[in-house]
């Protein structure tokens, strides 16, 4: 899928009814930031408050991946953030595969149009998306990956963090291989 435009893109997947989270959403979440970062987060789906305002990474998780942000200079201005999937799953599960599979065009136009040099998937969902089936996040967080022009690495979700705080210093660490890796491959992202 080669999107036309922003407008294009994001007018078609707020219409869109591939899957059966279309009858339960309030809104599509497609996406926030810079369109033309260097560095795009990836999450797995919004969550009741993404949904309720349209925007994805609000709400605790969000308030703390911006603080992660700020630990090396960044903001959500300077970034793209989406989701895997577009539509609140119900009760916050996982998604479906056949859910994500009825979405990736749309994140596919997404990371098509923004054309980052770093993918960030947050948590294991995106990760065994992205990067690989079999991705274990708690052994390859933090790794870099090359594939297709890009550096592909995976960081733990937010919620993840909030749910087990003993992970922050691992999480952290994430973060300063993630500085490093903007510094050589998207050094533009601080500018």
């Amino acid at each position: 899928m080669q999107p036309q435009s922003w407008e294009a893109l994001e007018a078609a997947c707020g219409g869109c009814r591939k899957c059966a989270l279309a009858d339960t959403r309030t809104h599509v979440v497609f996406g926030v930031g810079n369109r033309r970062a260097g560095v795009m987060f990836i999450g797995e789906g919004p969550g009741q408050q993404e949904d309720e305002t349209g925007v994805p990474f609000v709400g605790r998780a969000g308030q703390l991946l911006d603080d992660m942000l700020k630990i090396i200079g960044l903001d959500r201005d300077r970034v793209y953030i989406a989701n895997i999937v577009k539509c609140r799953p119900p009760s916050n599960r996982d998604p479906l595969e056949l859910e994500q599979d009825a979405c990736i065009d749309w994140l596919r136009g997404q990371v098509a149009l923004v054309k980052p040099k770093i993918i960030v998937c947050l948590g294991r969902i995106a990760a065994a998306r992205i990067i690989k089936p079999d991705f274990k996040i708690t052994r390859e967080h933090g790794l870099l990956f090359p594939r297709g022009g890009y550096q592909l690495m995976a960081a733990y979700h937010p919620s993840f963090l909030l749910r087990d705080p003993r992970r922050r210093p691992e999480a952290f660490d994430d973060l300063k291989i993630l500085e490093a890796a903007i510094t050589r491959y998207a050094p533009e992202t601080w500018a």
